[in-house]
């Protein structure tokens, strides 16, 4: 019964989980279809594959973003000596 509310009016995606900046995984609210986008910006359906890559994605992500921040902090830093 929900296919069909997709079939007639189009599916009605939302955004389950942010990946990285530009990636990111879309569910639909209504039959549960679940989408990211691919190397080119187009959607594609999430593949088990598709979910190991944003995985990875992500992590390597998390790190950049760590690490830049990190970096910030250390050179804000004042450092007195005696």
């Amino acid at each position: 019964m929900k296919n069909i509310q997709c079939l007639v009016f189009g599916h009605d995606y939302e955004v389950t989980r942010n990946v990285t900046y530009h990636v990111k995984e879309y569910s639909c609210i209504n039959c549960q279809k679940q989408l990211t986008t691919n190397g080119n910006g187009k959607l594609v359906e999430l593949t088990p594959k598709y979910k190991e890559i944003n995985d990875v994605l992500e992590r390597i992500h998390q790190k950049r973003i760590s690490k830049t921040n990190r970096q910030k902090f250390n050179c804000d830093l004042l450092v007195f000596s005696h």
